[in-house]
């Protein structure tokens, strides 16, 4: 399977298509912190566009758990490759609306979909660790994965089985569920097959090859045990507590 830089979707092997920019783009507006928007988007006068957050360290500030090499590619290339796809996405949905010709629009939505989608992951996948990572999480976010999960272990054991059992590339996640105020551990394909409806990502983990390869080669679960050495609570906190404050639903 081919994951290299500025992707298009239909490049991967049909999975359904299901949707365009489904929960992570329903729950856009909570799923990048403010600090993380102002990093991920601009305009350029011509609408909407994105641009590749910087790394909030440096590049070999993971080691021993991420290899320098890999996130230096990963971020460089493979997240740039989403932005400028992503991007690329827009300016063709433009020259569409301009021209009144929609020939192929499906296309361009898959890719809209499938590069944003990677984009706004990787953005949140960054924020998500630190040098400085590792242990368990306090505060609101601790109370409430004793309440829904029974304790951290017990979230952390299907964390790490549900990433590590992904069909093919995609993502491990936990999640805030607006609807029933409750926090899920699921599974994402590529970037965006089988994603839920109003959800907000809190903590994720790229199981894409390109993530873990050639440091842990075909040893995925490897890599995703030493993922929870680099995880940064504090950030999935102010995730947590940010969708709780969050209104996405009109439930009147």
């Amino acid at each position: 399977m081919t994951d290299g830089p500025h992707l298009h979707r239909d490049s991967l092997p049909e999975l359904g298509r299901r949707t365009v920019l489904r929960g992570i783009g329903v729950a856009a507006g909570v799923t990048l912190l403010e600090t993380d928007v102002a990093a991920a988007t601009g305009d350029d006068g011509d609408g909407p566009t994105y641009r590749l957050p910087p790394l909030p360290y440096d590049y070999d500030a993971l080691e021993p758990h991420i290899d320098e090499r890999i996130l230096k590619l990963h971020h460089d290339s493979h997240h740039q490759g989403y932005v400028d796809g992503a991007n690329e996405a827009l300016r063709a949905l433009a020259e569409m609306r301009d021209s009144g010709e929609f020939d192929g629009i499906s296309g361009v939505k898959r890719d809209l979909s499938f590069n944003l989608s990677g984009h706004v992951l990787h953005t949140i996948f960054w924020g998500n660790m630190s040098p400085d990572g590792g242990g368990e999480p306090g505060g609101s976010l601790s109370d409430r994965i004793g309440t829904d999960f029974g304790s951290f272990g017990a979230m952390r054991e299907e964390f790490s089985a549900a990433a590590s059992a992904v069909e093919g590339s995609g993502w491990g996640t936990l999640l805030y569920d607006h609807r029933s105020d409750s926090l899920l551990v699921t599974q994402v394909e590529n970037h965006d097959e089988l994603v839920v409806q109003a959800g907000t990502p809190l903590l994720v983990v790229d199981v894409w090859e390109h993530a873990y390869y050639p440091q842990y080669e075909n040893r995925r679960s490897e890599y995703v045990e030493a993922f929870w050495n680099v995880v940064d609570w504090e950030n999935v906190r102010g995730r947590y507590e940010s969708a709780c404050a969050a209104n996405i639903l009109d439930d009147n």
